[in-house]
């Protein structure tokens, strides 16, 4: 240890903190210190007067490993303090480690940024020959946060134990067993940070480490980032970003890079050369939380001020956006005189599939509101004979049928997701045709009132309950029955499923999940059928509880679009120069980027109204304008953007060739209808993304 140090260890080293408050915190949090201990414990801590929010490891802040055994790190060298030294309003501590090869040196610097300290850790190697098999970390405790939840955006929801359900392989399971790592790519992250909330003495806690994502120079592995995550301990947690190394479901060096499994990724050491300097920064928070499963909203507001999507400059024009769906739509209509509709898939047959990814429906409102931007006739005249078909649907004790296959001209398939999609399509219909006259409803009407009595029905019943967040896409369109039927039966039910599912859902106990088909874990359907509900029930009653639960909801949502712009490797995303901001991962099964986010717009957007934030609405023009992104001369669009180290089907052999691919072949139609749809609800709305003033 070092003689000559500049300032006292023992001394405490105050910096002005504001812990954040935001919707989901109660009361003014204290203001915290940094503080680093004397010799021989050298310990960096931030503090709130006797209680230390966070703390670097007991044998020191900085931990670098020079070898690899067993498809991990190993020979892990610690360093402790040497030195603190104040810069104007930077704090920097300082220390070294010796190796044979040479010298490691090691400089954190801290400073007070708004609400955050900002920690910079730099490693400079002097060695004259390369320090090899090397891996970098940074490593922050939270005292106190046992069997603490996490939330890593768009990976990981309070441990996934619904996705659990479906095999360790299918999701990310994080369990809270000490010694657990969790450890993630950053570019896999929506935001890259990593929260925990934790009940203790009675008080709900939380805790983030945001970070700047990074690819490293001088990586064993091409295309090689950071790593962010945590690892449970006994009686703490520890928030860790390693410089490449990933961990899951009790295995070291894999990703999740299929629908159902995970592989290996070994080796992801670097080999530093001389004179290399490596600089990695990042934030700590640390929070009261007011109510439980409510702890990732504080970190979430952070995000989104640290990366902020707002910028709409380079992205495609709004209007532009709805011609070009328009066209690719009109080019999946089938003008069949007996059976017109709107095809769900590529090639010359004819499904036309209502709800989740057929949207067969959707058209019909979407064209009508659409029509005078459209200026085209025909447009109108789809709508209405698409919707006029649809409602010749067959039903049973379930409700309807969702599938008309034009070459057999059978129905067929049922599910909760698809029919209260489209009930909602058919309500948002009738309501427009009603302002604009001289339409004949009543086949519309008929249909939805019977849709809305069989599940309000259900609904009502005493046994009523179902398996997942799924059958809260009925709330919006009962709601919209209640207004245009008074029943009061459609009301009931609306409220009585939104409290069935907050009652599920607020905490985060069960995450909101199941909202998609080709997946039964954690999504952000699941995550927007909830928000849908709140917000739908809140218009309807005006009850400010179900505001709250709206915001709780769309807050989760929000988690699953990316906030910052991820950098692509060579590939056919970063040929177009392809923007992730705005974009959203799909759930914690499937891990690629969709244009789902786009659908719900309209709800941020009013959300931002109902709670004078003008950051949604800028969020949610983001969204759907950065979405247009990649449509093709042909008004066609692919589904699935590999943002990550992830592919639903395909070859994994090389794991460093997937990361900016595009599988442009899959063009379902709900790609289309719901940019369509969001459309008109701004068009309704009287909002042009073309013309912002906020």
């Amino acid at each position: 240890m070092k003689k000559d140090i500049s300032v006292k260890l023992d001394a405490i080293i105050v910096l002005t903190i504001i812990i954040l408050c935001g919707s989901a915190v109660v009361g003014a949090a204290p203001v915290p210190v940094v503080c680093v201990s004397d010799a021989p414990e050298g310990r960096v801590q931030i503090r709130s007067g006797d209680r230390v929010l966070f703390q670097s490891p007991a044998e020191g802040p900085w931990s670098v490993a020079t070898g690899w055994k067993d498809a991990w790190p190993e020979t892990w060298r610690h360093a402790k303090v040497a030195d603190v030294t104040r810069v104007n309003d930077w704090t920097v501590v300082s220390g070294v480690m010796e190796f044979p090869q040479g010298r490691l040196e090691l400089r954190d610097s801290y400073r007070v940024e708004g609400n955050l300290v900002r920690g910079v850790r730099r490693f400079t190697w002097r060695g004259e020959q390369p320090l090899t098999q090397c891996t970098l970390s940074v490593r922050w405790i939270a005292p106190g946060a046992k069997n603490a939840k996490p939330l890593l955006p768009g990976i990981c929801y309070y441990g996934n134990p619904m996705g659990a359900r479906t095999g360790a392989g299918a999701v990310a399971v994080c369990t809270g067993t000490p010694g657990e790592e969790s450890l993630y790519e950053e570019h896999r992250y929506a935001a890259p940070f990593a929260s925990i909330e934790w009940n203790e003495d009675g008080a709900w806690r939380g805790a983030a480490m945001h970070t700047v994502p990074s690819m490293l120079i001088d990586a064993n592995r091409r295309d090689q980032w950071w790593s962010l995550g945590l690892v449970s301990r006994d009686d703490a947690c520890e928030l860790v970003s390693l410089s490449g190394p990933c961990a899951s479901n009790g295995r070291h060096s894999v990703v999740k890079a299929f629908q159902g499994k995970f592989i290996d990724y070994p080796d992801t050491w670097i080999d530093l050369r001389p004179r290399t300097i490596i600089e990695k920064t990042f934030f700590l928070e640390a929070y009261p939380v007011a109510r439980q499963g409510s702890g990732f909203r504080t970190p979430l507001d952070t995000a989104m001020k640290l990366n902020p999507p707002w910028s709409i400059e380079g992205l495609p024009k709004y209007d532009a956006i709805i011609h070009e769906k328009y066209r690719f739509a009109c080019s999946r209509f089938r003008d069949r005189p007996q059976d017109p509709g709107f095809h769900m898939f590529p090639g010359d047959g004819s499904e036309y599939v209502m709800g989740w990814c057929g949207q067969a429906a959707a058209p019909g409102y979407a064209l009508l509101a659409l029509a005078k931007r459209l200026d085209d006739p025909k447009a109108r005249d789809m709508a209405l004979r698409s919707l006029n078909f649809l409602v010749t649907a067959p039903f049973n004790e379930h409700g309807f049928l969702l599938r008309y296959s034009a070459g057999s001209g059978n129905w067929s398939e049922q599910n909760a997701v698809s029919q209260g999609q489209a009930m909602e399509n058919f309500a948002r219909a009738i309501l427009i045709a009603r302002k604009q006259g001289g339409i004949d409803t009543k086949p519309w009407e008929t249909f939805l009132q019977k849709a809305c009595e069989v599940h309000a029905t259900r609904i009502l019943r005493d046994d009523w309950r179902p398996g997942s967040t799924n059958e809260g896409f009925f709330v919006s369109p009962l709601c919209k029955g209640y207004a245009l039927f008074g029943n009061e039966d459609f009301k009931r039910a609306a409220v009585k499923a939104a409290e069935h599912y907050a009652r599920r859902h607020l905490d985060m106990t069960e995450p909101y999940w199941g909202g998609t088909l080709d997946a039964q874990c954690e999504d952000k359907e699941g995550a927007w059928a909830g928000f849908q509900a709140f917000l739908a029930v809140y218009e309807m009653t005006k009850e400010p509880r179900y505001l709250e639960w709206a915001e709780h909801a769309m807050d989760v949502a929000i988690t699953y679009t990316v906030l910052w712009d991820i950098d692509m490797p060579p590939g056919r995303l970063r040929d177009h120069d392809f923007k992730t901001r705005g974009w959203t991962i799909v759930s914690a099964q499937n891990q690629h980027l969709d244009v789902f986010g786009v659908m719900y717009t309209p709800e941020i957007w009013r959300m931002g109204e109902y709670l004078h934030r003008d950051d949604l609405k800028r969020l949610a023009a983001v969204m759907y304008r950065s979405c247009g992104q990649i449509i093709d001369p042909f008004g066609s669009q692919g589904e699935q953007m590999q943002h990550t180290n992830f592919i639903q089907s395909g070859d994994m052999s090389d794991t460093s060739r997937v990361r900016g691919g595009y599988a442009e072949h899959w063009t379902v139609f709900w790609i289309t209808a719901h940019f369509l749809n969001a459309a008109a609800q701004f068009e309704e709305m009287g909002i042009d993304l073309d013309r912002l003033k906020l």
